[in-house]
C-alpha cells in the first residue's frame, strides 16, 4: 500500500476523518532515530492493507503542530499514531517504532 504524504492541514483533516484504522507517522528528515523508525514504518506498510500517511515535521511544521493539537498528544519526533474513526487507539515514539510494534497495535 502506498504511503500518502500529508502537506496541508486540510489533507490532515480529510485523512483523520476517514473511517476505519489508519496509521499516521511524523518523520523528522534530519534525525537518525527517525530515519530508522521510517524504515520500520515503510517495511510494515509494504505488507499491509492499512492506510498509512506521513508528515515531515520540519518541512510541514503547521501540519505537525495541528496533529499535536487535534489529537491532544504532545509532539515527539519520530512519532506514530494508530487512528480508528478519528480516535487515537495507540501511539508511540522514537526507538519503540518497530514493524512488530505497529503490527501488534493494528491487530489488537
Amino acid at each position: 500500500m502506498s504511503i500518502q504524504q500529508i502537506r496541508t492541514t486540510d489533507e490532515l483533516q480529510q485523512y483523520i476523518g476517514q473511517p476505519g484504522k489508519k496509521l499516521l507517522f511524523k518523520h523528522s528528515t534530519t534525525c537518525p532515530i527517525s530515519a530508522k523508525a521510517n524504515e520500520e514504518f515503510r517495511a510494515y506498510t509494504q505488507n499491509s492493507d492499512t492506510p498509512a500517511a506521513i508528515v515531515h515535521v520540519i518541512e510541514d511544521r503547521p501540519v505537525s503542530n495541528q496533529i499535536a493539537e487535534e489529537l491532544g498528544i504532545k509532539h515527539e519526533s519520530p512519532q506514530i499514531f494508530l487512528l480508528e474513526d478519528s480516535e487515537v487507539r495507540w501511539n508511540t515514539s522514537h526507538w519503540k517504532i518497530t514493524q512488530n510494534a505497529i503490527k501488534e497495535a493494528v491487530e489488537q
